[in-house]
């Protein structure tokens, strides 16, 4: 496995963090992840080591105000920040990859912001996989949501904490993603009241979407509720749609106890939607 980083620059100039890994073999697709709230891109690692073996080239950035991108910790002034960095994300990809296969992958809040970029922007993506998607339903207090929608007029970077702490089954990959200072659990009141804007057009414009469709969720999920998924598959018309829930799963559905089965689910969903595209171009990494 071969593994770059470095960055690029996002909408408006913001510099931001990206990483990416290869097989040693000529490889099937790019795989691009989009993570969630409070993540970057090293969350996906257990990920990566079950997707690169398996052929797949693996590329990853940090949102704007996480990880080791800049900007203010989950802080964004509009939407479009995610859409347009995404956008010259994948740019840069496909710059890279011109003959590969695209699937993007988008988790919890990059569940949100892949699909809402995807209604958009289909073109050149070969299928969308989303795992515990935020769909509106989630696991936030009545007050923060209320005191968030306030202050997003009036101090729109004020940021609280969202105490998000049941992501996984307890074990050793979870509890190091918890006490990772790279991770953090805050939001801002203008990301909140523009993340709930988003969510309601993606709801009004799923019927619209017209690539294959992957969607995984754990049925114990307490950060982003699984009624949320079941709800926008069911008004997906697109015939090629599959939804998975796994029973007692928790959120990071890659970190769980039994990822092996979502990993497994998700190696097939791949494998038959990519029958008789052609492989990846070798890649050249100068050492």
């Amino acid at each position: 496995m071969k593994h770059r980083e470095g960055t690029l620059a996002g909408w408006q100039g913001m510099n931001l963090h990206y990483q990416s890994w290869h097989p040693d073999e000529p490889s099937q697709a790019v795989v691009t992840l989009v993570h969630g709230l409070g993540g970057y891109s090293n969350v996906f690692q257990n990920a990566v080591e079950y997707l690169v073996p398996q052929g797949y080239e693996v590329y990853a950035f940090d949102l704007r105000g996480h990880g080791r991108s800049a900007g203010q910790r989950g802080h964004i002034n509009a939407w479009a920040e995610f859409r347009e960095d995404l956008r010259l994300f994948l740019r840069f990809v496909r710059s890279q990859r011109t003959s590969c296969p695209m699937i993007l992958w988008g988790h919890s809040l990059g569940g949100t912001i892949v699909l809402d970029y995807v209604l958009r922007s289909p073109d050149e993506i070969q299928g969308l996989i989303v795992t515990a998607p935020a769909l509106g339903k989630v696991k936030i207090s009545l007050v923060k949501l209320a005191l968030g929608r306030i202050m997003s007029r009036t101090v729109p970077r004020f940021s609280l904490r969202l105490g998000l702490r049941h992501l996984g089954a307890s074990n050793p990959i979870v509890e190091a993603y918890l006490n990772d200072p790279l991770r953090h659990d805050y939001a801002s009141a203008r990301l909140a009241t523009e993340y709930f804007s988003t969510v309601r057009w993606i709801y009004r414009h799923a019927a619209e979407l017209n690539i294959p469709l992957l969607i995984m969720h754990g049925s114990s999920d307490h950060v982003t509720l699984p009624e949320g998924s079941r709800l926008f598959f069911q008004q997906v018309i697109f015939p090629d749609k599959e939804h998975r829930e796994y029973p007692g799963n928790y959120h990071d559905l890659y970190m769980d106890a039994d990822c092996e089965l979502v990993f497994s689910d998700l190696k097939d969903w791949l494998k038959r939607h990519l029958i008789g595209a052609k492989t990846c171009q070798p890649l050249i990494i100068e050492a």
